[in-house]
C-alpha cells in the first residue's frame, strides 16, 4: 500500500514535548508578569501604554534572562524529548523487525521483549502468540497435506497395479480385477469427499440454520442401526430438545461420524453406543460414549489428528480413511463449540461436543 512520506513518530515525539516545554515556559512567565501587575513594578500610564515602576531595574535584568530561559527550555526540550522518544519506542522497532522477518516466512521467530507488564510488551505477547498458533497451523497443514498425498496416492498405485497385471497376464481372472479396482476406486472417491468435507468445515462457508440436535443424533442413529446389529453392538439415543444455530448437513455428518467410530470401534460382540443430548443455560450438549478397548490417556489427543487409524481399524471392512475425528473437530469449531475425549478406564471413549444454544425468541 502506498502511502506519500511524513514524520515519523520519534520526531513527533520530540516537537510534542518540546512544544510542551514551550507552553509551560510561558505560561512560567506570564504569571510572573501577572506577579509583577500586582506588585506595581509594572503599570500603565495616562496614555495605556506599560511602564517600569519601583523594579525597572529588575525587570530590565529579567527579560534577557527570561529570553535565554526560553531557548534553553527549547534545546532541552528537543533533546530530551528525542531522547525519550527513542528509549520509549524501542521496543516497537523489536516488533516491527519481528513482523518484516515473519513476513519473509520466518515463523519461528519471537520478541520476547523483557521487562514489565505495558501496552507495549501485552502488543509483544500477543504478537508472540500469533505467531507461534500460525507455526502450528502451518506445520499442521504441512503434515496434512503430505499425508492426503500418501493416502490418495495408495489407491492410485493399487489401480496402476492391477492394470498392468490385467494387461501383462490374461490368464487372471477379469471379474476378479474390476472388483478390486472398483474398491480402490471406491475407497479414493470416500478419501475425495471426506477432504472437501473437511475443507469447507474449515472455510466454514455454510449457511446457519436452526437445527435440533436431537433429532440429528436420531436420524443417524436410524442410518447407522443396521451396522450397529451387524457388529453385535446395542445402540441407544435419547435426549432432550437441543436448539443451535449451524448447517444441519455438517451437524448430520459431524454425529455419524461420532456414531460410526463407536460403533466399528467397540467390543467385537456384545458391545453398546450410547448418545444423548441436553442443554445448558448458554450451550447444547451431544455425548456419544461406547464400550470397547481401554485406549491410553496419551493417545487420546492423536485422535483428531487427520489420517491417524488404530490397527485394528485398518483391518476392517470399516477401515475408513482416517478423517472421521478430523472432521468432527473441524466442524465443531466451525459452529463455535468445543470436542472432548475421554477414555474410560474400563475401555471405550466418551466423546461430548458443545455447540452454543440457539437464541430464545
Amino acid at each position: 500500500m502506498g502511502r506519500p512520506p511524513g514524520l515519523s513518530v520519534r520526531l513527533k515525539l520530540t516537537l510534542s514535548y518540546a512544544g510542551f516545554l514551550m507552553l509551560a515556559g510561558a505560561l512560567l512567565l506570564a504569571a510572573v508578569g501577572v506577579f509583577l501587575v500586582r506588585q506595581g513594578w509594572l503599570r500603565t500610564n495616562e496614555q495605556g501604554a506599560w511602564q517600569a515602576g519601583p523594579g525597572t531595574s529588575f525587570i530590565r535584568g529579567f527579560t534577557p534572562v527570561a529570553a535565554w530561559l526560553m531557548l534553553f527550555l527549547l534545546v532541552f526540550g528537543l533533546l530530551g524529548g528525542w531522547i525519550l522518544s527513542g528509549r520509549m519506542l524501542a521496543p516497537l522497532a523489536r516488533i516491527t523487525d519481528a513482523t518484516r522477518t515473519a513476513a519473509m516466512g520466518s515463523l519461528s521467530h519471537r520478541i520476547r521483549l523483557p521487562g514489565r507488564q505495558d501496552e507495549f510488551r501485552e502488543l509483544a505477547d500477543a504478537f508472540d502468540t500469533m505467531l507461534a498458533r500460525l507455526e502450528a497451523h502451518l506445520a499442521e497443514q504441512q503434515r496434512f497435506a503430505a499425508n492426503a498425498s500418501h493416502e490418495l496416492r495408495t489407491p492410485l498405485a493399487i489401480s496402476k497395479s492391477l492394470l498392468d497385471v490385467a494387461r501383462t497376464d490374461p490368464s487372471q481372472d477379469t471379474d476378479a480385477i474390476l472388483d478390486r479396482l472398483q474398491t480402490v476406486n471406491t475407497r479414493a472417491i470416500d478419501l475425495t469427499e471426506a477432504l472437501l468435507l473437511l475443507s469447507r468445515a474449515n472455510r466454514q462457508s455454510f449457511t446457519r440454520e436452526h437445527v435440533d440436535l436431537s433429532l440429528v443424533a436420531e436420524e443417524a442413529a436410524e442410518t447407522l442401526l443396521p451396522l450397529a446389529e451387524k457388529h453385535g453392538v446395542t445402540l441407544a439415543a435419547d435426549g432432550d430438545i437441543t436448539p443451535t444455530i449451524g448447517s444441519p448437513a455438517l451437524l448430520l455428518q459431524l454425529t455419524t461420524n461420532l456414531m460410526h467410530n463407536a460403533i466399528v470401534h467397540n467390543l467385537p460382540d456384545g458391545g453398546g453406543v450410547w448418545v444423548s443430548t441436553w442443554i445448558r443455560p448458554t450451550s447444547v450438549v451431544l455425548t456419544v460414549e461406547n464400550t470397547g478397548e481401554p485406549v491410553a490417556p496419551e493417545r487420546v489427543p492423536t485422535l483428531t489428528e487427520p489420517f491417524q487409524r488404530g490397527t485394528e481399524r485398518v483391518h476392517t471392512d470399516h477401515a475408513g480413511v482416517g478423517l472421521g475425528l478430523a472432521i468432527v473437530r473441524s466442524i465443531t469449531r466451525a459452529h463455535g463449540g468445543t470436542l472432548t475425549l475421554v477414555p474410560h478406564p474400563a475401555g471405550g471413549l466418551r466423546v461430548t461436543v458443545e455447540l452454543p444454544a440457539a437464541p430464545r425468541p
